[in-house]
């Protein structure tokens, strides 16, 4: 009888259920892999976390310009947006007075228009008086018109102006969204870097710091030592190089700003992004350059890396989402990233993408 007897099931409790739930969800871990922070492989090394760290700051930095683009003409078009509203109201208030003048006259010649000019010259007391009245008054009429048709014309530059704000009115309110999108980009690859670089040891970012000139961009230490990189450039050595007194003026600035903290968005003079650190040392020589990376590069004359010369302006990345001031020496002064602060850096440590003279 016990041959024929029914296998006995056993439950998914226990034993059983603990290795198909820890079996379930090692698979789930290992299929996540980097697509979520919260679930990143635990098997990576160093290395790998600095290098996809070093490629969130490089996308990062593509949308901070985009930002700092979007925020520039953000800016403009409610400048303009103000400035089209202060003078549909000046417009107004002309308007206005106009109107209240005209409605004076109108009165006035209602009280005074009752009889015919022909029998007032007749009835005239002093004839010689009423025809210099009469001359006058013509010349009143004829002034009136023309405040008649200025009224009419300022009503249509009031209109116009007030289409024109409605329009301003439009982009500004595409620039911000534009401007909620970018920061948001910039925010997640941010954080998401942050994440990554809090899952390394004190031991190994120290050694990664070490290695690689910071948690930042990659260093090319073998090729910038090719190239000549023998050491520091002081600030007296670079602002005697400068080939003007502008570009010295720039590299005083950037080189006082060492140390300063990397703030995507910032324009200083406490922090700064990578373009606003270069817009505000040539803004404290009397330069003004555009605000993003993209339009920096066009803002003076392209020179070839040979023939830099300390204050020109350096760009990294196919696309130009990167930039420094050049000191001399193969070295720059740039804002890298939130890993690190203003400083001095081989122009190696990324791709190089054209150099411009700005002053």
């Amino acid at each position: 009888m016990a041959a024929h007897r029914k296998p006995r099931q056993r439950s998914l409790g226990g034993h059983t259920f603990r290795t198909a739930a820890t079996f379930a969800l090692a698979s789930a871990a290992t299929a996540t892999g980097f697509d979520g922070i919260g679930h990143a492989d635990p098997q990576l090394t160093p290395d790998q976390v600095k290098a996809k760290v070093n490629k969130l700051y490089e996308e990062a930095e593509v949308s901070t310009e985009k930002y700092n683009g979007a925020k520039e003409k953000a800016d403009k078009a409610q400048e303009n947006l103000e400035e089209l509203r202060d003078q549909a109201a000046r417009r107004t208030d002309r308007l206005n007075s106009a109107r209240d003048e005209l409605g004076s006259l109108a009165a006035a010649q209602y009280r005074n228009g009752g009889m015919d000019p022909s029998w007032q010259l007749a009835l005239s007391g002093d004839p010689d008086q009423y025809l210099d009245r009469a001359a006058l008054a013509e010349r009143v009429g004829g002034r009136q018109a023309a405040d008649v048709a200025s009224v009419r014309q300022q009503l249509q530059e009031i209109e116009r102006l007030r289409g024109a704000a409605r329009v301003e009115l439009g982009t500004f309110k595409t620039r911000q969204t534009e401007l909620k999108r970018h920061k948001k980009s910039v925010t997640t690859k941010l954080t998401e870097a942050r994440q990554l670089l809090d899952r390394l040891t004190t031991g190994d970012r120290a050694r990664l710091d070490t290695a690689g000139g910071g948690t930042g961009h990659a260093s090319r230490s073998s090729a910038s030592s090719q190239r000549g990189l023998t050491g520091p450039v002081s600030p007296a050595s670079a602002t005697a190089d400068a080939p003007n007194s502008r570009a010295a003026a720039a590299i005083s600035y950037a080189y006082s700003k060492l140390g300063s903290p990397y703030v995507w968005g910032a324009t200083g003079p406490n922090a700064f992004d990578c373009s606003g650190l270069t817009q505000a040392a040539y803004r404290s020589a009397g330069v003004s350059l555009p605000r993003t990376t993209y339009s920096q590069i066009n803002a003076g004359r392209r020179v070839a890396r040979s023939e830099l010369r300390p204050g020109d302006l350096v760009f990294f990345y196919s696309g130009i989402s990167h930039v420094g001031i050049y000191v001399g020496n193969g070295q720059m002064i740039h804002a890298p990233n939130p890993s690190a602060p203003v400083r001095v850096a081989p122009l190696d440590e990324m791709p190089f993408a054209g150099a411009t003279r700005v002053a």
